[in-house]
């Protein structure tokens, strides 16, 4: 009998390589061609090069952009500098703390500081049995101001893990050498450590930038009508005044611009990298020992702490009391029902079931595509697969610099057809979560040893033996932070969600619900939008600590 013929190793390398790249042809690439087709009405490009209005909402979303990563490095800084050099109790706690907002939904930020700063919040409340005032002495809703409060909360830990991570490694000598040749503490720093930390320094506040110029739920929802950035405009010419056109435009701009950052991003990571005097971490540590060491450490402490858990904990007991201040648990109690004249046609509750499905076949979709993604990468490839390796990577990170509304945008005008269907929602959420996946993953498979693998192969194993025996038993605990990631993150996807479904559809995820609550008057609605808002940062909460607990130290970009 004549025995089928084994497929060659590098046929089977293409065919694997083929999945994710067609995906991303299909689902990512496709939408902004078409996007950029749409975008080509010369009614359109003279609506928005020849009105002020346009103009001004470019504006406003690049220089709140700009001082967000401003205020973002001034708290960043101190605080890196803080973790960095200084050991102190509860310090793994607090830097726990510090990245427990970036993996929180926006609506959920932006839901935590309406709790803690609005008219009903506990800080006003404070304030108001104080003093004995009347009205609230806060009024700070859609104002510039809780927007940058916002931003900041949301990208602190960016500058920490970024900046903190490095200059906890640096050398403490070359200060030290230069304040024994005269040089003041500030002048050591300016002239000493500050170059050193450039490289770090630059990419966190590339990265603060691009985040907060692309930032879509904090805007709409904190700053309500009075403000607009890009992406909140996209969102408003499409869904309110029905301007696909004007919508592709301003689409366009926001992906050459986001395209820019990340190429510059890129860029600066690839030529900044220079020889260092590194030190391990413990080694750098110390106790503060004088009176204004102990001043600083102590006031960094309390400060970052009242700053990242007061709006989370609003958030928690605007959820648990009603108008007069009374604990009930009414908001949670009608999240099954589903009210007469709602803003949705599901109920709060069935909301949480949907993005509780999106998020469990998110991790199986992304994580599978992300596996195979990294796996290639870190192969020795030949032939055709091997030139490829070089641009694989790039190519694999690019859905990290579009903008979530961008796609959302993109989707509803490429896959009219798939326009109700939740299969779109799927897809969306996997393409967010897919470069987070990679990124976990790479790491840990570039570190195993190709001899484990050679001396498999040489004893008789078949590549999938090599795989299952060698490679899966050393990536396992990567592939659970993947997982994570990817549920983390679909459950919190907000932006394209917010095109691609319908209100009058069944498949409203919870950020959508709680958002539309949000924007409605009454006691309920907004209790229940507070109810929801805590199940989620639960639920985020949940999957940072799985992160942190299954990931390899430090090992990986995220």
């Amino acid at each position: 009998m004549k025995l089928p013929r084994r497929i060659p190793a590098g046929q089977f390398q293409v065919a694997l390589l083929a999945l994710p790249l067609l995906f991303l042809a299909t689902f990512f690439f496709y939408p902004l061609l078409r996007i950029m087709a749409t975008s080509l009405s010369g009614r359109a490009l003279a609506a928005i090069f020849s009105s002020s209005y346009y103009l001004d909402i470019l504006w406003f979303t690049t220089w709140q952009a700009a001082l967000s990563t401003l205020l973002t490095l001034l708290v960043g800084l101190p605080a890196a500098y803080l973790f960095a050099r200084y050991d102190f109790s509860g310090k793994r706690l607090l830097r726990g703390l510090t990245a427990v907002p970036f993996v929180m939904p926006t609506v959920v930020v932006a839901a935590a500081f309406q709790a803690l700063l609005g008219p009903n919040g506990p800080l006003n409340q404070l304030l108001m049995a104080a003093g004995r005032l009347d009205t609230p002495p806060i009024r700070l809703q859609q104002t510039l101001a809780i927007i940058l409060l916002a931003h900041v909360f949301y990208n602190v830990t960016i500058v920490v893990r970024l900046v903190g991570g490095f200059w906890a490694n640096l050398n403490p000598r070359l200060v030290e050498a230069a304040r024994m040749l005269g040089a003041t503490r500030p002048r050591a720093f300016v002239e000493v450590t500050l170059p050193l930390l450039r490289p770090p320094l630059i990419g966190a506040t590339l990265l603060v930038f691009l985040f907060t110029f692309t930032s879509f739920g904090v805007i709409l929802i904190l700053g309500g009508p009075a403000f607009s950035t890009l992406e909140t405009e996209i969102y408003r010419q499409y869904v309110t005044f029905l301007r696909p056109d004007v919508a592709a435009v301003l689409s366009l701009l926001q992906i050459l611009f986001t395209f820019v950052l990340m190429w510059l991003y890129g860029r600066w990571q690839r030529r900044s990298s220079v020889a260092l005097d590194l030190r391990p971490r413990r080694v750098m540590l110390s106790r503060p020992g004088t009176l204004w060491e102990r001043l600083f450490v102590g006031g960094m402490v309390l400060g970052l702490f009242l700053f990242l858990i007061s709006p989370l904990l609003a958030l928690v007991w605007r959820s648990l009391v009603d108008r007069e201040g009374q604990l009930t648990l009414a908001y949670y109690q009608a999240l099954p029902t589903l009210r007469r004249g709602s803003v949705l046609y599901v109920s709060p509750l069935a909301a949480v079931r949907n993005s509780l499905v999106y998020a469990m076949l998110t991790v199986v979709l992304a994580g599978g595509l992300g596996l195979i993604s990294a796996q290639l990468l870190t192969r020795p490839g030949r032939g055709r697969v091997g030139r490829w390796q070089s641009w694989l990577d790039p190519l694999f990170m690019l859905p990290l610099g579009a903008s979530a509304v961008t796609l959302g945008f993109g989707y509803v005008v490429s896959f009219s057809r798939l326009r109700t269907s939740p299969l779109l929602v799927l897809i969306a959420h996997t393409l967010v979560a897919f470069p987070f996946v990679v990124r976990t993953l790479l790491p840990v498979l570039q570190g195993i040893r190709p001899s484990l693998r050679e001396a498999a192969a040489v004893m008789g194993a078949s590549p999938g033996r090599v795989w299952r025996e060698i490679d899966l038993p050393i990536v396992a605990r990567a592939l659970l932070v993947a997982a994570a990631f990817a549920f983390t993150v679909s459950m919190g996807e907000f932006g394209a969600t917010s095109f691609i479904v319908r209100p009058n559809s069944g498949y409203a995820t919870m950020p959508l619900a709680i958002a539309r609550y949000l924007g409605q008057p009454g006691a309920l609605n907004y209790g229940q939008a507070m109810a929801m808002s805590t199940l989620l940062m639960i639920v985020c909460a949940a999957g940072f600590m799985a992160i942190e607990r299954f990931r390899y130290g430090d090992i990986g970009e995220f």
